[in-house]
């Protein structure tokens, strides 16, 4: 019993548990604040990841609108349901949309 008492009254073994507990729960940089902050920092990432593949799918289709005739044509007939003369368009709405 004695043994376990002066384990439990040892100055370094005291310091040690309150720095532990400390650092964990009462400092500015918390586990739990560092924790929160990592997660956010991960789910940033992905966004920029995202983006930067958006932005390189943009630049692509931009080149190539650029420099392909065909390409542009297919744009304005998708985008803009341009036509040429003696055609006709049908324009086909999908039943999902129409729910929304």
């Amino acid at each position: 019993m004695k043994k376990i008492t002066t384990i439990l009254t040892n100055k370094y073994l005291i310091t040690s548990v309150f720095f532990i507990v400390w650092m964990l729960f009462f400092d500015q940089r918390d586990y739990f604040q560092l924790r929160d902050r990592q997660a956010e920092l991960n789910k940033l990432e992905a966004k920029k990841r995202y983006y930067v593949r958006e932005i390189e799918k943009t630049q692509k289709e931009l080149e190539d609108l650029q420099h392909n005739p065909a390409a542009l044509e297919k744009f304005a007939r998708e985008h803009y349901l341009m036509k040429k003369d003696g055609e006709d368009i049908f324009i086909i709405e999908d039943s999902s949309d129409l729910k929304k």
